[in-house]
Order: structure tokens, then sequence, then C-alpha cells
């Protein structure tokens, strides 16, 4: 197949990855075209040049909108709609056979854009008010919509979901997150370090639990780290930065606990399953879809439980290590997501083709 896919535009898709929604569209071009599959990948003009890129704009819009996402900025809002509309129209010349459309732009979802091109639209956060009404609208034939777990797929959608609506959980490749039969005895924490990921609770719990604890990812809220994250830093608690590939899949794997710590509906949880692929059991908080992730590999606390969450953190240490590693085997891997990927492809042709 000819596939476009389009990406969300705030980073680049490129390791380091700033976020699951670049990690997730990376691993599927790079898994699409070992699948020999052609993709030309529309994204921020700065992605990984190993990939065909359609630049959507010529840089990650964080760069030179530093800070403004979720700003409502009139002057990032006009760039951002100017790229998608220019990238939906070459995507709707440049015939392809199906589009994975993995933005958060109203604009892929406009009817007359479904008519030019079958599209999957994989919708990686929960509904607001600025996306919810084109997703809701845009269930016409042509267009299936995934949702990475049944708990965002209850948010989207609180009564029966629409046929074309289903859950595609993430997936990773195992061989870039390799089992380790044991841990060292500490706690490990990986992610963006903003208050939605509460890496405070993280580290609040670690202390209450004595165990040593390493922090991995990009700072996105500055002001956050300074005032709940640096000042716990120093002996046991430490900051490994920012790290991709086998660096952080090595870090990670040593661990003998890894913490999931969202302090909103949580969409997937992809640092868990990443975690849990290396042997990591994982101790956090019961929100969006930690339970579904999770399962038996770990222990879930409610929000904001300090007490409970230090608790999990004992528990969790007894679980074997081979629990997390054969859950991600039997549910999560990379080549079960492509596959199933590959299916709605072919359903979202075959509905275009329909008399």
């Amino acid at each position: 197949m000819r596939i476009a896919l389009l990406a969300h535009l705030r980073h680049p898709v490129a390791a380091p990855f700033a976020g699951g929604m670049e990690a997730h569209c990376w691993t599927l071009a790079e898994g699409l075209m070992a699948r020999g599959h052609e993709v030309v990948l529309f994204a921020a003009g700065d992605s990984d040049p190993r990939f065909a890129i359609d630049p959507v704009i010529p840089v990650h819009h964080e760069r030179s909108f530093p800070g403004l996402e979720h700003r409502g900025d009139s002057g990032l809002k006009a760039h951002v709609d100017a790229g998608y509309a220019a990238a939906c129209d070459r995507i709707a010349a440049g015939g392809f056979d199906v589009l994975h459309n993995n933005s958060l732009s109203r604009l892929p979802l406009e009817r007359r854009r479904l008519a030019a091109v079958p599209t999957v639209t994989s919708l990686h956060v929960p509904p607001y008010d600025a996306l919810r009404w084109f997703v809701h609208e845009s269930l016409v034939p042509g267009h299936r919509i995934t949702v990475t777990s049944e708990a965002q797929r209850r948010v989207w959608w609180p009564d029966a979901p629409p046929e074309n609506v289903s859950v595609l959980h993430n997936g990773i490749d195992p061989r870039a997150w390799p089992y380790r039969d044991r841990g060292d005895g500490s706690a490990v924490w990986s992610g963006r370090i903003a208050p939605i990921k509460g890496t405070h609770l993280a580290v609040a719990a670690a202390q209450r639990a004595g165990l040593p604890l390493t922090l991995f990812g990009p700072i996105e809220d500055r002001e956050y780290w300074d005032a709940r994250v640096a000042p716990q830093l120093g002996g046991a608690i430490r900051y490994g930065g920012h790290l991709s590939g086998d660096t952080l899949a090595k870090e990670v794997g040593r661990a003998s606990v890894f913490l999931f710590t969202p302090c909103w509906d949580e969409p997937f949880g992809l640092v868990a399953i990443e975690a849990m692929a290396c042997g990591v059991p994982v101790a956090g908080i019961m929100m969006g879809a930690a339970a579904e992730v999770v399962g038996e590999a770990g222990y879930l606390v409610p929000p904001d439980d300090i007490s409970a969450l230090a608790v999990a953190i004992g528990e969790t240490l007894t679980i074997p290590r081979e629990v997390p590693h054969a859950r991600v085997m039997r549910l999560f891997t990379r080549d079960l997501w492509l596959e199933r990927c590959e299916a709605l492809y072919a359903q979202v042709q075959a509905q275009v083709k329909r008399p």
C-alpha cells in the first residue's frame, strides 16, 4: 500500500521522543515500511530523515512557538491550520491508498477531505471541545476511528460506540525493550515531566517506600519542575536526563519497579508497556486506561494517595518479572498492532469501493 501518515506537530517525530504520540508515529512508520508498504510521513520538517517526509510545517512548533500549546494563541493556530490544510490537499492529490491520521487537527476530519482518501483516525487524547464535534461528525463510510483503550472509548462514547469505532491498543517492538530477569532494587519513572504525568507523586511515594528512584524524560513544564521536582533531587532521588533507544531501555530494565503516576484520564500509557516488556512490574495510579494496560503486572491505587502508592511499591516487588513481560508479548507487540492497522486499512478501502 501507499500510505500517508499525518502526525501531530508540537514535536518532531524523532528520537529521543518527546512523548507517546511521537513514539507511536515513529514506530508506525518504521513498522509499516518494514512490512513492505510505501510510507510518506506528513510531519514537522525536522522529523527523522530516515523517513520520506513531506513537511507540514518547516520545524516543530514548540521551537517556533515555544510554550504556547494549549494557550489558545491565534498565531500558532493559524500556523498549524495552514500547514494541515495544505498537507491534506497534497494527500488528496497524492494517489495514496489510505491516510492514517494521528494528528489532533480537525481539518482531516472534514467530510470533503474524508471523501478524497480512505482514512483511519487514531485518537490519542480524551475528548475536548476543539475536537469533539468534528470527531462525532466524521463517522462516514471510508473512515474508521480507533482509540487506544476501552477506557478511552467510554470517555468519548459513554453509550454504545458507533460500529466504525474500535480499540487499537498501542504496540512496541520487544527487541527494543529487552527482557532482564532481575532488577537492582530501585524504582524508575519515565515520561514527560509535567503536572498531568504526576512526577512529584512518584518522588513522594518512592521516598516513603524507601527506594531509590531515577526519573527520565523531557522537562516539559519548567515551572512545575522548579517547584515540585527539582527541590526533591539528591541522595536516593535523581534525574537521569532525556534518553532514547538502547540507553533508556537499559536504564528502565535494570530497575525492580516502574512507577506510573498519571493525573489525568491517560488514554493508554506507552511508558508502562515499555517497562513491562523489560520485565519491570508497575506500581501506579488508577486513572484512565492504567488498569487495562497494567492488569496482573502491577498494583494500582486511587489518585493522590501517596501512602497507598508506597505500599503498592512493596507489593509490586513480589511480582515475578515473567508476568509483565508475558502480558506485553500477549497483548502489546508491534506485530500484533501493525496487523490490526493493516486490517483497518483494508476495511476503509473496501467501504469506499462499495457502490
